[in-house]
């Protein structure tokens, strides 16, 4: 990563349906030099989100799927041996921090905890990187921005941010939209009749009222649109919703007993 090249940019408008004033106030954000934190369930639309802003705001972004084995050096960078001898790579971090680019954490709380806190120099004023291996203190380009995201759902006292990492952002909650909302998100997305993504919309939402009494998560609207675009290309309703919704999210028989059920009641 030596310069912003056509992968970094967002050339076409990614579909987003804002659900609220959460453009506003990406972009009031953006302008202020705030970072901003993304919260809510898997699939409910916080990285398209992120895509759609930075398409808007016509910024390179830099995405990092963060992961347990990810080191402060993946995120920063680290010296590279090759034919020429000793050469120094930015990692994503600072390549997003020196050339202007959003920079995307997904997932961050997946990381360890002496991983990310690398991020705090970045996170308040001074708006700096230091580069220890190498000797430099990098500030951020002015239209270099931040965001990370995660699940509270899965939060735990062993994986969840430090408050002295949240309180340096402001953060907007992401959930499941409302009903009329996600039918025109599937629809969309998925190319199936409003007839088709109201019902798989009506599934998911009985599946979402299991979370807690047999299900870690609900079905989302990621798991929707995969289940129109499915019957999309052909598939049968049922089969389609048992591969897409069901099988993914639970192995207890009863459960997916259950879960067929209500797709039989709507299919």
């Amino acid at each position: 990563m030596n310069e912003i090249t056509a992968q970094h940019r967002i050339a076409h408008e990614p579909y987003y349906r804002p659900v609220a004033d959460e453009v506003a106030l990406f972009e009031a954000a953006y302008g202020a030099q705030m970072p901003v934190m993304l919260k809510g369930p898997t699939g409910c639309g916080k990285t398209r989100f992120v895509e759609h802003m930075a398409w808007r705001l016509g910024k390179p972004l830099v995405t990092v799927a963060c992961n347990e084995d990810m080191t402060a050096s993946d995120l920063v960078g680290r010296f590279l041996l090759d034919a020429s001898g000793t050469r120094w790579q930015d990692g994503p971090l600072t390549f997003a921090a020196r050339h202007g680019a959003i920079c995307y954490l997904d997932e961050v709380v997946e990381a360890r905890q002496d991983t990310t806190v690398v991020i705090h120099p970045l996170t308040d004023n001074r708006r700096v990187l230091p580069l220890e291996k190498k000797g430099e203190l990098l500030r951020a380009h002015p239209d270099f921005h931040l965001v990370i995201s995660y699940n509270p759902g899965y939060q735990s006292l062993m994986k969840d941010l430090k408050q002295s990492t949240k309180q340096r952002f402001g953060a907007l909650d992401f959930s499941y939209p409302d009903h009329a909302v996600e039918v025109e998100i599937v629809a969309h997305e998925a190319g199936v009749d409003a007839r088709t993504a109201d019902k798989l919309v009506s599934i998911a939402e009985r599946a979402r009222n299991l979370k807690g009494h047999g299900l870690d998560e609900g079905i989302s609207t990621r798991m929707l649109v995969h289940a129109g675009s499915l019957i999309a290309q052909g598939v049968a309703p049922v089969p389609a919703c048992q591969m897409a919704l069901v099988r993914p999210i639970t192995d207890d028989p009863d459960m997916r007993d259950a879960l067929d059920a209500a797709v039989t009641t709507f299919f």
